[in-house]
């Protein structure tokens, strides 16, 4: 189950593209050429994860350092070991949060194209005369 971040992006990608996350990993991986959406799935997996990350070593933090444990050395490497990877993880998951709300705030929803109607696509612009080439070489001179 994602954490409250990665919830949040996840909610927002799948506004943006219109369907749930499992629907648009299947449709990245059905493309030939990674895009837009790849790579908001890679961040958003790489956010989820760094979340995981903290709570995991959140819950090993406490159980070495429950405070009816004897805490020896080893446990005390172990905790700063997890106090570490805590910090890490932070760094990781602020820094996708961070990155990946500014990018989904600049991406924009397209609508459906209607398809009862035909597109209408509009003329091409004339395309104006060439200007006079004029050569001197190739003129006489006047006299």
């Amino acid at each position: 189950m994602p954490h409250a971040n990665a919830q949040t992006v996840a909610g927002r990608i799948e506004d943006l593209y219109g369907a749930p996350l499992a629907d648009l990993a299947a449709r990245a991986d059905a493309l030939p050429i990674s895009g837009m959406l790849a790579a908001l799935l890679g961040s958003y997996n790489d956010l989820a994860l760094a979340e995981r990350s903290i709570a995991f070593h959140l819950q090993r933090l406490r159980q070495l350092s429950y405070p009816e444990r004897e805490t020896t050395p080893f446990d005390a490497g172990h905790i700063l070991d997890c106090a570490r990877r805590i910090a890490e993880a932070v760094a990781v998951r602020d820094a996708h949060t961070k990155t990946m709300t500014a990018v989904l705030r600049s991406l924009q929803r397209v609508p459906a194209p209607d398809t009862g109607s035909p597109a209408s696509v509009p003329a091409p612009a004339p395309v104006p005369p060439a200007p006079p080439t004029h050569h001197p070489a190739t003129t006489a001179p006047t006299r």
